[in-house]
Parts: C-alpha cells; structure tokens; sequence
C-alpha cells in the first residue's frame, strides 16, 4: 500500500458512567501486535461510518451499539499505513463486551492508564479524554469577585472540574489576586484552571494552562512555551473551520466552539446551529466544547452532535 493512500477507520470509545474506557490488546497475527488500541476496524468500501463502526463492533466484541457520537478525527502515519481514525464516543451497548477475535479487553482510567504498550495514535486521544465535560468560565466581572468565589466553592463541591479564568477588564492586581485563589481552591478539589493570557500568568498564578482567543491564537506560529509539556493545557476560542485547523495546527488541547445558539451576551448576532457545528466539530483533531446559549441539560444534545462538552458562563455559576 501507498503511504499516502488513506485507511479509513472507524474507532470507539466505549464509556462507562464512571469514566473508565476500554481498551483492547491487538491479537498475534497482526501489525504491532500486544499493543493496546480502541476497538474498532477499517469502513469497507461504500459502508458509513455508523455502520462500520456497528458492524465492527458487534464482529470484535459482541455487542449491540444503542448510543454513539461522533467525537474527533485523526490522521496519523504508521510506517505501513496512513489512517483516518473517525472516534464515536460510545455511552450505551446491548450485551457484554467479550472478546471474539483472540484480543484482551481492560477497563481504564484515561488519565491513568496502566497496560502498556499504546499505540502510539492513542496518546493524544487518552490525554483529551482527561478533559472533563463540563468547563466552567468564569463571570467575575459581573457578579464581583466574593460572590463569584463563594458560587466556585459550590460549583467545585458540586463536580466543577476545568474553569477558564477570563476578566480580562479586572485591574492587574485584582486579577492576580482572582487567579491565585481560583487556582488555589480549585487545586483543593483536584480541578485545572487556565488562564486567558500568556503563559507568564499562569506561571505566576500556578495555574495549569492558557486560554487563547482567536485573536491570540491567529497570532502564534507554535504552541505556547509552558514549564510543564505534559500537564499543561491550552484552549482556543474559534468560531469557523480555519480558526479550528489552526487551533489544531497550534497543538492545542481543545477549542471552544460558538456562538452555537443565541446567547444573553451577544443578542441578535450570527450562530453556528446544531448542523454546521457537527460538521466542523467531527473534522476537528481536537475536543470541541460548545459555547453559545448551553446549559447543563445540553450535555447530551451538545455530544450528540459531536461535542466533547459544554463550556458555561452564568450557568457554571447558578
């Protein structure tokens, strides 16, 4: 095979409620067999990829798919291959997952995976796994900074697990002052703060990455320089098809995506809609969180239409 010949795939997540995915361990016979991978298989000439990933699934581990989405999709070259992994997030099944084609199955945690070797096309996959669905941006500005801390408390009790700390109108010192004790509360929960700014803040203010907006982003060549590659995180605003390319072109770990629908802050302006959201949101290499007139009770809609998540303003905090 040509390697610039494109091996459709159609991969899958398999999710449990409590977060846990599966992995499978690739059979003697094949290439880079004893590696660890996500089930799945090549789309046959003329076949969706719903229905190729149905039929690989039902083929290699037995079951029924009842709840799938579309989440990402990856090129990546192997010395024998080039392919195009189309990853379905797969939240409902029929059956017991059991293996029919000689493979080993484990449950994981995506940030502490313990089988080992991976694929090498998985690592990029487990760390956006890592990011949880819900990002919380933060409202300072509008409700003050004490009742905005008090409502973070409750929402870091209450499951809040990434927050992006915005407020960029706040005077310096308070700022600082904001991030320092965002980052340090949310720490106490186990939850990641990023900064919208430059890596210098987030240094500064001990926080675990950087937010760019699109302006910010468009004017980068590269990824932000940061103290710690593997943890740090970096976000990006987008609103169209070249800002999510070049988010991605950035190494960034995700984006968010807006104006979905109609939102209190931007009445009466353009938005994208569930159809041409999907669209963009399935030929990202990146997680996409929705923005834009969502709340919680989204979640699902927002996923289903090839969401990682949703990110929330005013409902983060109420």
């Amino acid at each position: 095979m040509s390697p610039t010949t494109l091996t459709e795939v159609a991969a899958a997540v398999l999710t449990q409620p409590g977060g846990r995915v599966l992995l499978a361990r690739r059979p003697a016979g094949k290439a880079y067999a004893g590696y660890w991978e996500f089930p799945g298989g090549k789309v046959e000439p003329g076949e969706s990829l719903d229905a190729a990933l149905a039929r690989e699934l039902h083929e290699e581990l037995g079951i029924v798919v009842t709840r799938a989405c579309r989440w990402i999709t990856r090129v990546f070259e192997y010395p024998h291959a080039t392919v195009r992994l189309n990853f379905f997030r797969v939240f409902e099944w029929q059956g017991t997952p059991h293996p029919r084609e000689g493979q080993v199955f484990s449950w994981q945690q995506p940030d502490a995976v313990e089988v080992t070797p991976l694929l090498p096309a998985n690592f990029p996959i487990l760390k956006a796994l890592s990011l949880p669905p819900v990002l919380g941006i933060s409202h300072a500005e509008s409700l003050g900074v004490d009742s905005f801390l008090a409502r973070l408390d409750v929402a870091l009790a209450n499951g809040l697990r990434l927050i992006q700390l915005r407020d960029k109108t706040l005077p310096e010192a308070a700022r600082l002052h904001l991030a320092r004790e965002t980052v340090r509360r949310a720490h106490l929960h186990g939850a990641r703060v990023l900064v919208n700014g430059a890596p210098d803040l987030a240094r500064a203010t001990g926080a675990d990455g950087v937010h760019l907006d699109s302006s910010a982003a468009a004017s980068l060549t590269a990824r932000p320089d940061c103290a710690k590659p593997d943890s740090f995180l970096v976000g990006v605003s987008c609103h169209d098809d070249a800002e999510l390319a070049h988010a991605a072109a950035l190494g960034a770990d995700f984006a968010l995506l807006s104006p979905v629908l109609p939102t209190l802050t931007h009445p009466g302006a353009a938005t994208l809609g569930w159809e041409a959201f999907s669209a963009l949101a399935a030929a990202s290499p990146i997680p996409v969180y929705g923005l834009g007139g969502l709340g919680r009770d989204d979640m699902a809609l927002a996923q289903s239409h090839g969401a990682h998540g949703v990110a929330l303003l005013r409902g983060a905090w109420t």
